[in-house]
């Protein structure tokens, strides 16, 4: 949807593209752009291209956080998306000159592999890309995390795909149960950045990141970190990330007394320095897919806590050996697995060093390697099938 912000989502696109393109010509395709330049770097083998550019003038980025055009363009963009369904959550993103610019683009390709990232692209590849081209549609978040109309949406519309990516096991199984055989399922993790940074273990900071809206949960953690601070006077919180919970989060930090314990430190580009320079990290969401931020800290050797939420943590992080995972909505346990590590420096960095070997196992190669077969499979089948009539 937007290759040019920040996310999960986002990192593993790029990342994965990068290690593609050694082999491959790859390209990534944003359906809009809104601010000059990627919050991520891009690998220069990698074009990204951007189908609507919606950069606000130069000093107007706050007045126009949807973007804005000009002339008839500013006029479609301001028309709500028939080709997107109402009940996708980021349905406000899309509009009928995305509509227009993504159809074009869709009917325009001519046989390779489309992969894409989200429920309204995916059901627009369906419909639109050409029985040419491998569809493959990628899920960054549990089915049941959709709304039910969009499952029902998902379980018509992802019948013409040639193939499904689920994050989890878990979650293939849901999606083999809803398309009924119908469409090929498969798990793919995201990877693991390739990195030599590792923490100490011996900062009195404990790191968590990620956007600041509810999802995430940083209420809830803020919450946690007033037994923290009660029992650790000198570590402190860092949460990095930017996000419309930010002026909530700024007055919860203060109205609980954690000025200088809790510090909302904003967006940073290079999030891996930051986490190697901590020596715990910390979860709180609400819900993920396949969080990809766990991986980062781990393979710097943060050990990990988090809540184990519906999905994803319990897929990464293994109880007791690397991370502790605490029952969900418990704050009071994330607080007291939180002080018990605080509290044993030696188990911290046990954890951390099978945190790094955990992070090696969803290795970026490991994980290129597998879509190259997958790619491989899928041009076959429909190679095959051309030939058969």
């Amino acid at each position: 949807m937007n290759a040019y912000a920040m996310g999960g989502t986002i990192r593993t696109t790029l990342n994965t593209a990068a290690a593609l393109a050694i082999r491959h010509d790859v390209e990534v395709v944003s359906v809009y752009r809104r601010r000059e330049t990627a919050r991520f770097d891009v690998d220069p083998s990698v074009p990204v291209r951007a189908l609507s550019d919606q950069v606000p003038p130069e000093g107007e980025a706050a007045l126009h956080p949807y973007g804005r055009c000009t002339g008839a363009a500013e006029v479609l963009r301001r028309v709500p998306s028939v080709l997107v369904p109402p009940s996708e959550r980021r349905y406000r993103n899309f509009s009928l000159l995305t509509d227009l610019k993504l159809a074009t683009y869709l009917r325009g390709l001519d046989g390779g592999v489309l992969v894409s990232t989200r429920p309204g692209l995916n059901l627009a590849a369906s419909r639109l890309a050409p029985a040419a081209t491998v569809r493959v549609g990628q899920e960054h978040m549990y089915l049941d995390n959709h709304p039910l109309r969009l499952r029902r949406q998902i379980a018509r519309g992802y019948r013409r795909l040639d193939a499904v990516s689920a994050l989890t096991e878990r979650d293939a199984e849901d999606y083999r149960r809803l398309l009924g055989g119908s469409t090929r399922v498969v798990r793919m993790p995201n990877a693991a950045p390739r990195t030599e940074l590792r923490s100490c273990g011996d900062a009195e900071v404990v790191v968590a990141a990620g956007r600041l809206v509810r999802q995430k949960g940083f209420d809830r953690l803020v919450d946690a970190w007033v037994e923290v601070a009660r029992r650790h006077a000198r570590w402190e919180l860092h949460i990095y990330g930017s996000g419309s919970e930010k002026d909530a989060l700024t007055d919860q930090v203060h109205r609980l007394g954690l000025d200088g314990r809790v510090r909302l430190m904003g967006y940073t580009d290079d999030l891996l320095a930051r986490m190697a320079a901590a020596s715990l990290y910390v979860m709180s969401s609400r819900s993920e897919g396949f969080p990809l931020v766990l991986l980062e800290a781990m393979a710097v050797g943060l050990p990990v806590v988090s809540f184990d939420c519906r999905n994803g943590p319990a897929d990464i992080v293994r109880h007791a050996r690397d991370g502790l995972l605490v029952p969900d909505h418990d704050v009071g346990a994330l607080a007291s697995a939180l002080c018990e590590l605080l509290a044993d420096p030696a188990r911290r960095r046990r954890m951390g060093c099978a945190a790094v070997e955990r992070a090696r196992d969803h290795d970026l190669d490991a994980i290129c390697a597998r879509w190259e077969e997958l790619f491989a499979d899928l041009l076959d089948d429909k190679h095959r099938r051309r030939r058969h009539g």
